[in-house]
């Protein structure tokens, strides 16, 4: 069974890696993860450009806060 996994971001540095690697932790291997970074004045965005370039089920969309 396939699945998205779909994470709101919006400035949450601190925790963002903890909350990805968690899912990267699971036994499941049939998903993806749709990171949406809601205008992040952090380093948020980043964090989210370097997962989805090391991570094939993982995209970025990065738009204006809203």
């Amino acid at each position: 069974m396939f699945f998205s996994i779909i994470l709101p971001i919006y400035n949450v540095e601190k925790y963002l890696s903890e909350c990805i690697e968690s899912i990267l932790k699971q036994t499941f291997t049939d998903y993806e993860v749709i990171l949406v970074d809601d205008g992040s004045t952090d380093q948020s965005g980043a964090i989210c450009d370097e997962y989805a370039a090391k991570n094939p089920q993982f995209q970025v969309i990065h738009k204006s806060n809203g």
